[in-house]
Formats: structure tokens, sequence, C-alpha cells
């Protein structure tokens, strides 16, 4: 693999999706080989369904993602989802001696004083959400500024062992090694800008069989909660509802239309062979029904418990493979939780979708983390640390 080429494998709760690529100009990407596989995903316990079928997908991506571009991966990051993820919010101060300007010597300090051990989960990442110093100044990055003392409000993100045992089990007999990264923190920080979550911000990430919802605040994340519902389940209602075949129900949310007003009629569509006969207003109700039942509730009870944040006025940004299929979705969503919601996709050629955010923003973490441990490397040769 070249040396600014970094891989992800991107765990979605319908497909894995293996890319490689390196950092372009002006916050683009070169792409040398992308790779999606099929699998049956995982339960609400995080369990995976069948976990041969997932080592089966996770190599063979790997294997034709190598073949396309010519190279040989040695490091992969692979993407951790919300349900095998947790975050800690914690408030720590350090003080010193002396006046000292704070540098990364301070601020490393600072999060280790808060690392504290999770049974059954491994720390995969910690970030800040606001620094105070001394004299109570707040910053989204306190460095350079001189003070006595140096409080932060920070985040930890934690894996848990069953997942990180199972990829790097996978990885080891690829002779790849393997790191971790919170797929919802990456595409949050990503899609939404800085100075959007310095001030705080909402973000939704609506997947197949699990989405989740995260409360920002400048680099960090306030609260995390995951829902095991997705397009899968709005599916699965409509079959119920409709008496179709599931296949049939997946088609149909592509087809439903939320916007409109008056008699839509029927329409027949023929879906191998087979004809059905589809009230077109009876459909969207029951779209509308789905959606209500499976999203509203659980997103407007997490907004309630994570209210006080100074958020009633924020706007939820959603992204992810699951709501973007259906339109009108999201303004009806927007309507029952009295919020306004916005899509947000990757702003890149060919891979501005809402499916596509996941593995872009876990490439630009990777970049971003791959290119910080290359800066180390240089700095320790060059002292002879």
């Amino acid at each position: 693999m070249g040396r600014k080429s970094v891989a992800i494998l991107d765990v979605r709760t319908s497909e894995i999706a293996v890319v490689l690529g390196e950092r372009g100009v002006n916050n683009t990407f070169v792409f040398k080989a992308s790779k999606t596989e099929p699998y049956e995903g995982y339960d609400e316990d995080g369990v995976f369904f069948d976990e041969a079928e997932l080592r089966k997908a996770v190599v063979d991506a790997v294997s034709s993602a190598e073949q396309i571009c010519g190279e040989r991966i040695r490091e992969i990051f692979v993407g951790v989802p919300g349900a095998f993820c947790t975050v800690r919010k914690t408030e720590r101060t350090v003080g010193f001696p002396k006046k000292r300007r704070i540098g990364q010597a301070e601020i490393d300090m600072l999060f280790n004083s808060g690392d504290e051990p999770l049974e059954g989960y491994r720390r995969i990442r910690a970030a800040s959400m606001i620094y105070t110093t001394g004299d109570n100044r707040r910053a989204v990055d306190p460095t350079g500024i001189a003070s006595t003392v140096i409080s932060g409000e920070l985040s930890y993100f934690y894996c848990k062992d069953e997942f990180i045992a199972l990829f790097e089990d996978i990885f080891s007999k690829m002779k790849i090694a393997a790191h971790f990264l919170p797929a919802q923190y990456a595409m949050a920080t990503y899609l939404i800008p800085s100075e959007t979550r310095d001030e705080g911000a909402l973000f939704l990430d609506v997947g197949f069989l699990s989405s989740s919802v995260l409360v920002l605040l400048g680099n960090g994340v306030c609260a995390q909660g995951t829902f095991w519902v997705g397009e899968g389940h709005l599916a699965q209602y409509i079959m119920d509802e409709l008496s179709v075949p599931y296949d049939v129900a997946l088609m149909l949310l592509t087809k439903a239309n939320l916007y409109a007003r008056g008699d839509l009629g029927n329409r027949e569509f023929v879906i191998e062979g087979d004809a059905y006969d589809v009230d077109m207003d009876l459909l969207a109700e029951k779209v509308k029904d789905g959606l209500d039942e499976l999203f509203c509730e659980k997103i407007g009870a997490f907004l309630q418990e994570n209210a006080g944040r100074e958020l009633d006025y924020k706007p939820l940004y959603v992204s992810g493979e699951g709501l973007c299929g259906i339109r009108g979705a999201l303004e009806h969503i927007s309507k029952r939780i009295e919020r306004v919601c916005e899509q947000l996709a990757p702003d890149l050629p060919y891979y501005n979708k809402p499916s596509m955010s996941s593995r872009i923003a876990l490439l630009d973490m990777a970049c971003g983390d791959s290119q910080k441990k290359g800066m180390l490397y240089k700095l320790i040769n060059k002292f002879g640390g």
C-alpha cells in the first residue's frame, strides 16, 4: 500500500465496504479501489447473525480491493457502528505548579486523567468538547494559552471487546493491522462544519437496521443513542400492513410520495412476473404511520432526554442510506418532532449521496490519523527518540 494511501472498512447493517484512497487537493480524495459485499448484518444486542458469512465478506472485499489497485493492504481502519460503541462524557481538571503555555503535553495530561477502563470495552478514541483555562477563558483549542490550570469537557469512545476481537482475528490471518474508529462520530464531524458544532449540533445516521443520534459540542459528543430501527424495519411494517412480500415492500418505499396532496389513485407494479395493484394514497399513509411508530417516537424521546443543552432551535442533520430514497420522509419527521431536519451528504462528485457518508467520513478520519502518525514517526526519528 502506498505511503499516502489508507484503507477503511465500513460496517453497515446490510453491507460492508472496503475503500482504498488518499487525500487529494481542496479536501478531495483520490480513490484507488472500492468493493462492497452484502451480508446478513447484526441484531439489536450487537451480535452478527452469521459470523462465517461476515468473515468471508470481509476477506472477499479486501482481496478484491487489493486486486483492483494492485497494492497490498497492510493496515486498515475499521468503522465501529453505534451498536458496538458507547460514549462517556466527563469533566477533568489538571493544575501546574506555575503558569505554563498549554501544548500537546498538557492536553495529553488532561486526557490521561480521565482515561478510565470500562468493563467489556476498549477505548478507541477521545475528543474534547470545550476547554477552560485558569482565568475562565473557554476555547475549542487552548494551544498557546498560558495558564496554571486547564479543564476540559471530554468525550471517550469505547468499542465492545467482542467486536475488536472478531475483526482483529480476521485481519491477523491476513497479516493486516487493524485500527478502530467510531463511525457515527466520524460522519458527524465530517459532514457538520466545526463552527456549527461549536454551538451544539444534532446528528442522525439512519441505516438499514440500526440508527444512531448524536448530540455534538465542539469536537466531542455529549450523548449518543442507538436504536434498532431502520429502512428494513419500515419495509417490514409495510409488508405487514399491505400484505405484500418483503422485497416488494422495499421497492414500494422508493415509490411512495409523502409530499402528495389529493387522490393518487392505484398503480400496478410487476415484480419478478407478479403484478401488485397498490393504492398509492394508502401506501403514503402507511409509510407515515411507520415513520411515526418506528422513528419519531424514539428520536423524540432521545431529544427530550437530552434537552437543556440549548438545542431546542437546532436542526437535526440526517444522513445514511435508510431514509434518503423515500420522498417526503424527512419533512414528515420534521413535523412530528417539531424540528427542522436537513439531509447531509459528502460534497464530492459521484459520492454526493447520503449512503456514501459513512465510508467517505471514515476515509477522511483515517487519512487524518495516518498523517498524524506519520508526522510523529518523523519527529521521533529526527530527534532520535
